[in-house]
């Protein structure tokens, strides 16, 4: 056993209080998984799908919305699932495929054929109410619940935290990102402006933490970006999801995503208390 000096014990006590000082917020996040801990972090990744989920189907139950299926008027389609896979963009297509594979034979495989034919249209051909019965119907099955969290992790929330940790982003940067991926999807379509031209625009007026940039200036160009592009959109002209949400956490300085966190979102209030 090496025995340290009791002065060098002094100094470095001294040391770690500073740091726990001046890490303000961030050292609530040490205590529920790190001080680095992103959404790869369960705890994390969970508060990310509630913040989602309340902006998405009004509420923190984000695990209730596997049978959720409706036409939003947003010219999508039908928009279903935890996180509004849409029957016009082809992830709900993605979906119902993961799910024959894992299960021939299920009572939505028959509706393959139409769902490639209506991607890029708004269209029900071929669907209607007995494929929205069948979606319904489909979340009692484990392995159709599995099916939509395997196409939103691939398509939405691997590659937005993939992009943030590459940004030097923490775990709030990871979850705006993420939301945004969800909302606009990666690339522009007609009408619409997707992550890809958001974040673009983003580090053209603030350098993210991965270049030096203060992690607060960047996000907030980020967010403004954000806002920019969802008022592009008529279906979505709303934008409380940041300015009464995303942006309140900013402000907070919770880059970890610590909680207690509270906002809105449409007018309603949530909050996720401490852990």
């Amino acid at each position: 056993m090496n025995v340290v000096p009791r002065p060098l014990l002094i100094a470095v006590a001294t040391a770690v209080m500073a740091v726990s000082v001046l890490s303000g917020c961030s050292s609530a996040g040490s205590a529920e998984g790190g001080p680095e801990a992103g959404l790869d972090d369960p705890a994390k990744k969970e508060i990310a799908m509630q913040l989602v989920s309340s902006a998405e189907n009004s509420s923190l139950n984000w695990k209730a919305q596997y049978k959720y299926i409706e036409d939003i008027d947003d010219g999508r389609g039908y928009t279903a699932g935890i996180i509004g896979f849409c029957s016009g963009t082809g992830d709900m297509l993605k979906v119902v495929e993961r799910y024959a594979a894992a299960r021939p034979g299920n009572p939505l495989a028959r509706f393959l054929p139409a769902l490639r034919s209506v991607q890029g249209s708004d269209a029900h051909d071929g669907l209607g109410g007995p494929f929205t019965e069948a979606w319904a119907e489909a979340a009692a099955d484990p392995a159709f619940r599995s099916a939509q969290d395997a196409e939103r992790d691939r398509s939405y929330f691997d590659p937005a935290v993939a992009q943030a940790e590459a940004d030097g982003l923490g775990a709030l940067g990871q979850f705006i990102y993420y939301d945004a991926y969800v909302m606009h999807g990666y690339g522009d379509t007609d009408g619409t402006v997707g992550f890809r031209t958001i974040r673009h625009e983003a580090i053209a007026a603030a350098a993210p933490p991965a270049r030096g940039g203060d992690e607060a200036a960047y996000l907030n160009a980020f967010l403004d970006a954000r806002v920019a592009a969802i008022r592009k959109e008529p279906s979505h002209s709303d934008t409380s999801r940041i300015e009464t949400a995303q942006r309140v956490f900013v402000r907070e300085g919770r880059f970890g995503l610590e909680t207690p966190l509270r906002w809105r979102v449409y007018g309603d209030g949530y909050r996720i208390d401490a852990r």
